[in-house]
């Protein structure tokens, strides 16, 4: 009797385990969380050439970047002429407490998906809410985003 109340335990304490989440997907959160205020702490100062250049290497050169009301674009260097004329100086980006999710993609990466708004520089004044989704690669122990998505672009 003893032996099946242990059997069944061990059995109930492997089932839960399963269940259980893995500390990667945590520490991938981490991770991700720290690059993405690292890149856009970047773009927030992007008038600053150093730290737009800081900015750019986050970009794998071939960065696909799909915008639902400014177009696709197909380069790191179209993104970042973009960036220069309209965003550098003009607009900061926050992201939305509370909105970055996280999920691994075996052997490559991680998606990333939120809520941001961008701000007029200076002022308080945020312009509306977007969705966006990150795809980040992992290459040789290197974090480069390879494919961004920003859409749904609303008022708050």
């Amino acid at each position: 009797m003893r032996m099946t109340i242990r059997a069944l335990a061990l059995l109930a304490c492997t089932f839960a385990a399963g269940l259980a989440p893995a500390a990667e997907p945590a520490s991938l959160q981490d991770t991700i969380a720290d690059l993405d205020a690292r890149v856009f702490g970047a773009f927030n100062q992007c008038q600053d050439p150093a730290r737009l250049a800081e900015h750019a290497a986050f970009f794998d050169p071939k960065v696909e970047f799909y915008h639902d009301t400014g177009g696709v674009t197909w380069t790191r260097e179209q993104m970042l002429d973009n960036t220069r004329k309209y965003a550098c100086g003009h607009f900061t980006r926050q992201l939305v407490p509370g909105s970055l999710k996280v999920y691994p993609i075996k052997d490559f990466g991680a998606i990333e998906q939120g809520q941001h708004r961008f701000c007029h520089a200076g002022e308080q004044r945020c312009e509306g809410l977007a969705d966006f989704t990150i795809v980040w690669h992992r290459q040789d122990g290197q974090w480069t985003i390879t494919r961004v998505l920003s859409y749904g672009h609303r008022s708050d």
